[in-house]
């Protein structure tokens, strides 16, 4: 039996801010209303699943740690057009209010990349391999 990757989930701590970050500055798109335990947003074929750490606990009758602040656990990786949308994203988010972690630069591979956290703290990387 072959099982296909289907979705991402993260953890929250506050759904309506971690689904508006989403929503409204990384611009995916959602029906959440703000009623339910859990979010789905999507992009480019992508699903990205969000629920309430209280809820899921519940949910599975177990307790569970959380990293706290910014934490290296894991990345989500948005790709933007080209190096200047880029640095113009990476403006856009930090303005919004993401954290900057490492602002855009040029990396020996060919990527132009940057990082910033969400409201939980997990990384964003924004990067292109497109020069033009």
């Amino acid at each position: 039996m072959r099982l296909r990757f289907d979705a991402v989930g993260l953890f929250t701590k506050d759904m309506a801010r971690i689904v508006a970050f989403y929503r409204d500055v990384m611009g995916m798109e959602t029906d959440w209303d703000g009623n339910a335990a859990n979010a789905e947003l999507k992009a480019d074929g992508f699903r990205l699943i969000m629920y309430g750490r209280e809820d899921f606990e519940k949910m599975t009758s177990r307790r569970f740690g959380y990293p706290q602040g910014t934490n290296g656990t894991m990345e989500l990786a948005f790709e933007a057009e080209n190096y200047a949308a880029v640095d113009q994203a990476f403006e856009r988010v930090t303005q919004a209010g993401a954290a900057s972690v490492m602002p855009p630069a040029t990396e020996p591979w060919g990527q132009r990349t940057c990082y910033v956290a969400d409201p939980d703290g997990n990384l964003v990387e924004i990067g292109s391999f497109n020069q033009g």
